[in-house]
């Protein structure tokens, strides 16, 4: 199994953002769904997959839907990689020598993206680009906040359907 699967209750966790404030699952599933996309800097299908996140949650994120981040790095290196990919989502840090969240939710590859509902049960578990899965999720947080969601995809685009991680 590459990570936790749908059907499976996410694990809760509290780590600290960037900005230095913690960031508490629990507390963040009060105010509606969850899609929490583990990364490396290094990962290529990362760095392809982060910017579309971040149209999804300029969208839809920080309303109903939280969208965060959580990084395998240290925080001078996440910077760097926040600022070149234009991340303005909150950005967590997971412990680089032992990785507990990212355990938890039993990763063994990156980026992996869920979508977590507010009673905490994961209903999307997405390993590597799944463009089918993208889609739904930002689907899903249109359907959150009541509006018909735009795709995130520019009709100029060429995204491929899969890229593995």
């Amino acid at each position: 199994m590459p990570a936790l699967a749908a059907g499976t209750r996410a694990p809760d966790f509290t780590l600290h953002a960037m900005d230095g404030m913690q960031f508490a699952l629990g507390d963040a599933l009060k105010r509606g769904p969850v899609v929490l996309a583990f990364f490396k800097i290094s990962c290529p299908v990362c760095q392809y997959a982060f910017p579309f996140l971040e149209r999804i949650y300029k969208a839809h994120g920080n309303k109903q839907v939280t969208v965060a981040g959580i990084s395998q790095n240290d925080m001078r290196d996440t910077a760097a990689f926040i600022k070149e990919y234009g991340v303005t989502f909150p950005v967590l840090l997971d412990d680089t020598h032992t990785y507990p969240v990212s355990n938890s939710y039993q990763l063994t590859n990156v980026p992996t993206i869920f979508w977590i509902e507010p009673g905490g049960e994961i209903e999307i578990s997405s390993v590597g680009w799944m463009r089918k899965e993208i889609e739904e999720i930002n689907q899903r947080a249109g359907k959150v906040e009541g509006s018909v969601p735009k795709s995130i995809f520019l009709p100029n685009e060429s995204v491929p359907d899969f890229r593995a991680g």
